[in-house]
């Protein structure tokens, strides 16, 4: 890639980050000067209460390479960094958190390993500067399962410091919490992914927005992505998975009845052949809603191998 003719989107978002925005804004430019490609500030305001926004019009005055977008409320940072991605220009897009931790020096590491042939580089946090048992054991847990559900081996799923060709990142789909999990989403476009690893600094304003409730729904976020990543290509073996587990457990249900007429009692109990009844029908009807999505997936792919059908001369 010829990085003089390239240009860079560095997308920020932002929540109650005024003391933030001014110094970052110094470290980001000083970065990207040195990058020698044309670029772009985006930042995001994410519903921000303080003085985040006021700063961000005072820095589009003197900067005119800084565009800023506000948000109607906090939508969160998944929404922010979706609406930064699809604004961005760039043919490469960096996204990064807008609270001091992330250092703009790693953003050429970041390029030159894009450089290489990768479509998405993950910062790795490997001397990160949070609290032990609030940040960082929670945080080691989430990576090691989100690793192993996903079969995308990275150390740091949650550094928000990465670098995308846009190409890539602009076709994964982002909504909840699953901008941590955008590697293990870019897979499914056949994206080839690199990690390395980064400066972490302590934060020097404000209070962090991540708590352990947030882990939770971390945590149900990542049972998504794990069925996507497993299923997307073939939503029938799923749901033919979760009907066999439905005849079991009808079969169950069907030779303890007889366990039940045949024993010293001669009935048996109702629940056992309704609950057997139950299990047949669902079994019946996720067969059918497998089929359903397996024709709907095979007709998406059709039509788009129509669509990007090579010219031939």
């Amino acid at each position: 890639m010829n990085t003089s003719q390239s240009r860079c989107s560095i997308v920020i978002p932002l929540l109650n980050e005024q003391e933030s925005v001014v110094p970052l804004h110094a470290q980001l430019a000083d970065a990207a000067d040195r990058l020698g490609m044309v670029w772009e500030l985006i930042f995001v305001d994410d519903g921000s209460r303080d003085g985040t926004w006021q700063q961000l019009v005072a820095l589009r005055a003197q900067d005119r390479r800084v565009r800023a977008i506000r948000l109607t409320r906090n939508f969160g940072q998944t929404a922010a960094m979706s609406c930064g991605i699809h604004a961005a220009s760039g043919e490469i897009i960096v996204t990064m958190d807008g609270d001091l931790q992330n250092d703009p020096a790693d953003i050429p590491r970041l390029l030159d390993k894009i450089q290489e042939g990768y479509d998405v580089v993950c910062g790795w946090r490997h001397r990160r500067q949070d609290k032990l048992w609030s940040r960082k054991i929670p945080s080691l847990v989430a990576n090691r399962l989100i690793a192993w559900l996903t079969g995308v081996k990275l150390h740091d799923y949650g550094c928000s410091l990465k670098a995308y060709r846009a190409e890539a990142i602009q076709r994964v789909p982002l909504y909840a919490e699953l901008h941590r999990f955008i590697p293990a989403l870019a897979t499914l476009t056949g994206a080839l992914i690199a990690e390395i690893t980064v400066t972490h600094h302590p934060r020097r304003f404000g209070r962090t927005k991540y708590n352990l409730w947030r882990t939770w729904r971390v945590l149900l976020d990542m049972v998504t992505v794990s069925l996507l990543v497993k299923f997307a290509s073939k939503p029938l073996r799923f749901f033919v998975t979760l009907a066999v587990c439905s005849l079991t457990v009808a079969l169950v249900c069907v030779e303890r009845s007889w366990e039940w007429y045949v024993g010293p009692y001669h009935r048996i109990p109702q629940i056992l052949p309704s609950i057997a009844v139950l299990g047949v029908w669902l079994a019946g009807h996720l067969v059918i809603v497998g089929f359903l999505a397996e024709l709907c997936l095979r007709t998406a792919h059709n039509r788009s191998e129509r669509l990007v059908a090579p010219l031939t001369l």
